[in-house]
């Protein structure tokens, strides 16, 4: 018998960018440009835009130096201008403060606002695609980017998890679902029968958005970001390039029970958690998907379905930092140093040839 099912909301489309606030900005650049491969495409202020090489839009990611580590605010693009303009309404409803902004790089008017927990957020319609210059220009006609020959690069933004209060993921669950339309896929339950954990998408993916109860008890910070590889081979890759470098490997490679995913966690200099998906799991298309539940004694298997035990900074650590009374987790809670910046050329070229490689890599190159 089918079920009963609400009428689903598709006004939320996807998550567009994300912007991490860090420490050490150009230590944060290097890891993301030689480890990941990123692209730089823009620089304002104390800012750096970036991108994964089949990211639609002309970025996904936007560093930020600041005096600690998290996240500034998540964007999500909107089905079309109508959309943006119910789900605008429907949070002044919802007694949200909503805040228009217009002086976007990249992207049109916008509305920021913040969950239920803290975390900011902006909905947008109208975007930039991204169009690459020649020399960055890739032969296939469906990908935005030539693959950039460092690092292992990521092909585009994955999802983003929000530590979020244990006493308000049920209710900040419900705000993301009623409010936002986002479906919920799979949760992990409390002792209270209520969610601990949740995992939300607007898509055929399992989620977009991950609500993770924060064993520390504070609200609106970062669990992790994610970018996307859909080769479960590049996370061995990655690894190696991490272990060479100093770059801290918190879990993984590893499966994940929820979504079925295979992926691992790092931690880049600046001390925000990423993750990395070597594939995308299982995807959803029946339309009245019944929430999979998964029980409290269960929490860890959830999490890793195989690939080695459940850290303990995982339900703890977040950015922004909270120190931890368990000393030894606080592993994670200065900037990390790394060997990044001692990765030059590999061999001996002129100065000349050396601004044409860098200039090809969209690095800044001064005179």
């Amino acid at each position: 018998m089918t079920n009963v099912a609400q009428e689903p909301n598709f006004d939320v489309h996807q998550l567009s960018h994300t912007e991490l606030f860090t420490p050490v900005l150009a230590d944060s650049l290097e890891f993301f440009t030689k480890i990941l491969g990123m692209t730089v495409v823009h620089e304002e202020g104390d800012s750096i835009y970036l991108r994964g090489y089949e990211d639609v839009y002309q970025y996904s990611l936007i560093l930020t130096q600041a005096e600690e580590a998290g996240m500034g605010f998540s964007a999500f693009r909107t089905s079309s201008q109508p959309a943006l303009d119910r789900r605008v309404a429907a949070l002044k409803e919802a007694g949200v403060e909503v805040e228009e902004r217009t002086n976007n790089y990249g992207y049109g008017t916008s509305y920021r606002f913040k969950d239920l927990d803290g975390h900011v957020i902006e909905l947008f319609w109208e975007v930039e695609k991204y169009k690459a210059p020649d020399h960055l220009a890739s032969g296939l006609g469906n990908r935005a980017q030539r693959k950039p020959a460092r690092g292992v690069p990521v092909r585009r933004i994955d999802h983003v998890n929000l530590m979020t209060h244990p006493d308000m993921v049920h209710k900040n669950h419900e705000f993301w679902r009623d409010v936002l339309g986002f479906r919920v896929r799979e949760g992990v339950l409390n002792d209270k029968d209520e969610f601990f954990a949740t995992w939300l998408s607007v898509s055929p993916l399992v989620h977009e958005v991950a609500l993770m109860g924060d064993e520390l008890g504070g609200h609106g910070r970062l669990h992790h970001l994610a970018f996307w590889y859909g080769m479960p081979q590049h996370l061995n890759d990655v690894s190696e390039l991490c272990v060479e470098h100093g770059i801290p490997i918190e879990a993984g490679p590893l499966k994940h029970g929820v979504s079925q995913a295979l992926c691992m966690y790092i931690i880049e200099p600046g001390g925000n958690r990423i993750e990395l998906f070597g594939d995308s799991g299982y995807l959803i298309f029946d339309p009245d998907w019944e929430t999979v539940k998964w029980a409290p004694e269960d929490a860890a298997k959830a999490i890793i379905w195989f690939g080695g035990e459940l850290p303990e900074t995982y339900f703890r650590y977040g950015t922004p930092r909270i120190e931890d009374e368990t000393d030894e987790l606080n592993c994670y809670f200065n900037p990390i140093k790394n060997s990044l910046e001692k990765e030059d050329m590999a061999i001996h070229i002129s100065k000349e040839r050396e601004k044409q490689l860098y200039e090809t890599f969209n690095f800044k190159v001064k005179d």
